[in-house]
C-alpha cells in the first residue's frame, strides 16, 4: 500500500465528513451539518490529505499564521489505516507546510492523549477556553 499526501484545500465536505466518521473524530465534530463542515475547509489554512489511490484514509485541518504557530485542529485517520504511520505523516507534512518557524499546537481527544508524545509532542500543561454556545 502506498499512500500519497497532498495539500488540497479544496477538499469536498463530503469526502471529510466521511474520514472524519471513519476514524471516530466524527463523535466531536459537526457532522450531520455538511455546511458547517464546508466553512471549516473553506477557513483552514491548511488541509493535508492522506489517500490510498482515490480513497481518502486521513486528513489534517489547521489554521496557521506561516510565522508563529500553527493550530492542529483536526487530525484524523480512517480505524482501518490507523497505527501505520499516517497520522504522524500528516503531522509531519503540516509543520512543512506552516513553516520552521511556526509551533505545531493541538488538544487531543482524551483516546489519543497517549499517542502524541511516542511521535516527539510534548504536552503544555495549561490550556483555556471559551466553550462554544452552539
Amino acid at each position: 500500500m502506498s499512500i500519497t499526501y497532498l495539500l488540497e484545500p479544496d477538499l469536498s465536505a463530503e469526502e471529510f465528513r466521511a474520514v472524519l466518521v471513519a476514524s471516530t473524530l466524527g463523535e466531536r465534530r459537526p457532522v450531520d451539518d455538511l455546511a458547517r463542515l464546508e466553512r471549516m475547509l473553506r477557513q483552514a489554512d491548511l488541509v493535508v490529505t492522506a489517500r490510498d489511490a482515490d480513497r481518502l484514509v486521513g486528513v489534517s485541518r489547521a489554521i496557521t499564521d506561516f510565522s508563529f504557530c500553527c493550530y492542529l485542529s483536526d487530525l484524523a485517520v480512517d480505524v482501518a489505516y490507523q497505527r501505520q504511520g499516517i497520522g504522524k505523516q500528516l503531522i509531519a507534512a503540516t509543520r512543512r507546510a506552516a513553516g520552521e518557524e511556526s509551533m505545531l499546537i493541538l488538544i487531543a481527544v482524551p483516546a489519543a492523549e497517549q499517542y502524541y508524545p511516542k511521535i516527539g509532542m510534548q504536552q503544555r500543561p495549561a490550556c483555556w477556553t471559551l466553550p462554544r454556545s452552539r
